[in-house]
């Protein structure tokens, strides 16, 4: 695969709490720069990169996260916020006692709300599969599916694990046909990031790839 499409896939991701304006903007210039699909940033930076930058560049921020238990009128609130601030797509996170509970039917709900509140901007479902069953995992493939959501999303990154591509194969198994798939966190080396794409993750969120992919135009790892 051409380094070029590659970057197209991949979400240009910085989400440390502790992130400086200098580094966001190292982020999206790369963005920029090499042609992601997005910069994937935190939601108080959203405003800003806007403004600085405009149409130059897609923005996605995050939702309920990294933990996913925040009430869903908060979660509305933040995706309105950051739609007015500038984002095009929202990373949301699932409330994962929902998952542990049983009830799907409140996962469902959920993401159907707010893809309404998000409309025709991309909705992706963080599942984080990492504290999660197989058969948790399929029941969630089913509820990103009948909520209406863009995609469905391995992992936060903060988790215990990220992406790994047995998960990529599962989704692709489970999920309908107009749901697309993003991996996110671990994704370390040229290698892997071929591996999920032709697994057939629409996505990856890393904040590796220019490294890694300017590390081999350099001539080696």
């Amino acid at each position: 695969m051409e380094t070029n499409q590659i970057y197209a896939h991949i979400d240009h991701t910085q989400l440390k709490a502790v992130i400086k304006w200098r580094d966001i903007k190292e982020l999206c210039e790369e963005a920029i720069r090499y042609g992601t699909a997005s910069v994937c940033v935190p939601p108080s930076y959203v405003a800003r990169i806007h403004e600085a930058y405009g149409d130059k560049i897609n923005i996605c921020t995050v939702i309920g996260f990294p933990l996913g238990y925040s009430t869903i009128q908060a979660k509305i609130a933040e995706i309105r916020q950051a739609d007015s601030d500038g984002a095009s797509e929202f990373d949301m996170v699932v409330n994962l006692g929902d998952v542990k509970n049983g009830d799907f039917a409140l996962v469902t709900e959920e993401i159907k709300t707010l893809k309404q509140v998000a409309g025709a901007k991309i909705l992706k479902v963080i599942i984080e599969t990492c504290y999660l069953s197989e058969e948790e995992k399929i029941q969630l493939c089913k509820c990103v599916t009948d909520g209406g959501a863009d995609y469905i999303k391995t992992s936060t990154g903060f988790g215990t694990a990220g992406a790994q591509i047995d998960d990529i194969y599962l989704f692709r198994k489970h999920i309908g046909r107009d749901v697309k798939v993003k991996a996110a966190g671990g994704v370390k080396s040229r290698e892997d990031l071929e591996l999920f794409l032709a697994a057939g993750c629409e996505r990856i969120g890393t904040s590796s790839a220019v490294a890694i992919l300017n590390r081999e135009k350099a001539g080696g790892y």
